[in-house]
């Protein structure tokens, strides 16, 4: 399993507990270290995915079951959304599982990006993140069901679930 939302101790914990190994990477805070912007000769912010690519989602072609893809594709720089679904595409198994959520409605930039925590109780607890930059991450875009179906076209299905609090649940199998 890869999750690539804040490091949850109680996610570990209960997935491990469950016999799974569990892979912890948290796409947001690596996708923003300041050295990854540059300003290009008109003086437009230039985000380097190539180098965010070579650092992160490393992993073996076809190791994963299970990706827990959380919120970020809300958050992160636009010229890494792509790039990254296509990584986990290449590092889940044919038949594996993608848990990814989406805002519904725009909040705004000061939308709140939460930590999720698995609980045994089938149920999902969550808990507003106070790390990046500026002290929290900003709400980039709002994906709607063609997008999003757009980010997963290379996977074999996708089947979407209305979730509280304005979140749209997204089932993606490779």
């Amino acid at each position: 399993m890869l999750d690539l939302g804040s490091t949850s101790a109680s996610n570990i914990r209960l997935l491990t507990e469950m016999g799974h190994r569990i892979y912890s990477e948290d796409l947001l805070v690596a996708s923003s270290d300041p050295s990854l912007v540059s300003l290009d000769p008109a003086g437009q912010r230039v985000f380097d995915s190539t180098r965010f690519m070579a650092e992160n989602l490393v992993y073996t072609p076809g190791q994963f079951d299970c990706v827990f893809a959380w919120s970020f594709a809300d958050y992160m720089e636009e010229p890494l959304v792509k790039p990254v679904m296509e990584r986990l595409w290449s590092v889940m198994k044919p038949g594996g599982v993608l848990l990814a959520f989406f805002h519904m409605k725009d909040a705004g930039p000061d939308a709140p990006c939460y930590r999720y925590h698995l609980t045994a109780g089938d149920m999902l607890e969550t808990q507003v993140l106070r790390a990046g930059p500026a002290g929290g991450f900003k709400l980039q875009r709002v994906f709607n069901n063609r997008h999003i179906e757009g980010l997963f076209r290379d996977f074999s299905s996708i089947k979407f679930f209305l979730a509280r609090d304005n979140i749209r649940e997204a089932l993606v199998v490779r």
